[in-house]
């Protein structure tokens, strides 16, 4: 299997809303960069929502006490929709309860809490689950009763933040960039840099992300360092150059840029990839570029956390979901990649052709995983504190 640039950036190293069944929101973050390569070769951050009335910031809410009927799953706001949930539901007998957040520390603080404990699902990125390993919070998988770890691609089998995937499952992964609006600008965005040296133009038309490890990243792709440096002295530099920046931003917001861009109020917004392609489908007046400097690739993974009260459902969700048959059908309707090669071989050829869900090499090969900082992390909390509430 060829690689695709998957092993360089391997080797570099989201308070929750309550969603039932009937309105669509973004829930997971899936992206597919090479993969049209695999299918040449034959090599093969809308969640649904029913009567959804918490808030983002609802963190001191707890779910309510559910039965063996009832799934609560806690994860972003890309991966589901109400088609699944339903059918899900009819499949099983169990109906599915879904809580999103828009940033991993987010997750983790309210697991940690304790206000997590209801949760049998849960969705942490790459280094989060490094991170959740450490501090003893997920369950090791029986991946007896997993299917499809076998037809995982070869990038996906091994990976460096969960060796043979023992505490999590590979769902989906892509890109973070930016997407603007080419009627707003007066020339393409092409790099981060374009933010610092176009500051007039941009000022307060602009977004960042609401997550601390994609923000700060940015600054550090864009000062020449790994965005998963552990260097005091580097992450300063980040937060400085940041400083600069934040008089024109408009603010720091996972999901809350699309209606804004919808509209015209912004001219360039920091996204995940499969916001960004999302939008870029919908409005021909928008663009979304991977910056040349480089930028973050994800992979985001299904977890089933050690308090989880439902564990049967749980492997219920992780079989249904994952099954190519099925797993096939929702990546379609949501637009999402996928590491697993059979399903990969039956998503539609306008997904696979699409550069921005599967980058090529090229742009790959300037893309880096965001790593477990270790203590580090304290560093960046405190720099990101002073920078979202100065």
């Amino acid at each position: 299997m060829p690689p695709y640039g998957f092993s360089s950036f391997f080797n570099s190293e989201r308070s929750p809303k309550r969603i039932t069944s009937s309105s669509r929101r973004r829930f997971l973050q899936l992206s597919g960069a090479a993969f049209s390569g695999v299918l040449l070769s034959n090599c093969a951050r809308n969640i649904g929502t029913a009567g959804s009335s918490a808030s983002p910031d609802s963190s001191t809410a707890s779910p309510p006490a559910g039965g063996d009927d009832t799934l609560y799953v806690y994860g972003w706001s890309a991966y589901i929709d109400e088609t699944l949930l339903k059918d899900f539901e009819q499949e099983t007998g169990i109906k599915v309860v879904a809580d999103i957040y828009d940033s991993n520390e987010t997750m983790l603080a309210r697991m940690q809490a304790g206000g997590g404990s209801q949760y049998s699902i849960i969705y942490p990125s790459d280094y989060m689950v490094e991170q959740m390993i450490e501090a003893d919070m997920l369950l090791e998988i029986d991946q007896d009763r997993v299917p499809g770890y076998a037809d995982l691609l070869e990038q996906w089998q091994d990976p460096p933040y969960d060796p043979g995937n023992t505490f999590s499952i590979p769902y989906t992964w892509g890109t973070t960039g930016l997407i603007y609006n080419k009627e707003l600008v007066t020339k393409p965005i092409v790099d981060w840099e374009d933010l610092w040296e176009r500051k007039s133009e941009l000022s307060r038309k602009m977004t960042l992300l609401n997550d601390v490890r994609e923000v700060m990243g940015v600054a550090l792709k864009m000062l020449g360092y790994s965005n998963s440096t552990q260097d005091p002295k580097e992450i300063e530099a980040a937060y400085k150059k940041l400083q600069e920046l934040k008089p024109v931003i408009n603010s720091f917001t996972t999901d809350g840029w699309r209606d804004q861009m919808a509209v015209g109020d912004l001219a360039v917004a920091h996204a995940f990839s499969v916001d960004g392609v999302d939008m870029v489908l919908e409005n021909d007046a928008l663009d979304y570029v991977v910056p040349a400097s480089g930028a973050t690739v994800w992979t985001d993974t299904i977890a089933i956390p050690k308090t989880a009260p439902n564990v049967e459902a749980a492997y219920k969700w992780i079989e249904y979901s994952n099954a190519p048959e099925t797993a096939v059908k929702n990546l379609g309707r949501l637009k999402l990649p996928t590491p697993n090669q059979k399903t990969l071989a039956l998503l539609p050829k306008d997904l696979t052709d699409n550069t921005d869900l599967f980058p090529p090499e090229s742009v790959l090969a300037k893309c880096e995983v965001l790593a477990n900082v270790g203590e580090a992390v304290d560093i960046y909390d405190r720099y990101w504190t002073q920078l979202t509430s100065s």
